[in-house]
């Protein structure tokens, strides 16, 4: 059995890849001072980062589920999300509000993605 793990903790893989799939950890901003609008900004540059890592794109994400702090942030997530994502081919996705682990984590996105080959 194949599987790599990228970014590995004692807690965590951050990308799990197995049969052509990358599964994603939870991601969160680095600077968590942020608004929800540049929090998920940073967590899209970060996915950006391990989709070329894998040598995926944003158009072979599968799917994606988005939790956030205040669904009165839905808006503001959206902003950054529309501008992010592959136009042709988004994703499957839900959105949820949810008790995350810090109180300073306005969003977190976990992914599902293809590799192409």
């Amino acid at each position: 059995m194949n599987i790599q793990r990228i970014d590995k903790t004692e807690r965590l893989s951050r990308v799990l890849v197995h049969n052509g799939i990358a599964y994603f950890s939870g991601l969160t901003a680095d600077d968590k001072q942020q608004d929800t609008l540049g929090q998920t900004a940073q967590i899209l540059a970060k996915a950006d980062g391990y989709l070329q890592q894998i040598g995926s794109t944003r158009a072979s994400i599968l799917s994606a589920t988005i939790w956030l702090r205040d669904i009165g942030d839905f808006d503001q997530m959206n902003m950054a999300w529309v501008d992010w994502i592959d136009k042709d081919a988004p994703p499957a996705r839900a959105t949820v509000e949810a008790v995350l682990g810090l109180p300073e984590i306005r969003v977190e996105i976990q992914f599902t993605v293809a590799i192409p080959g």
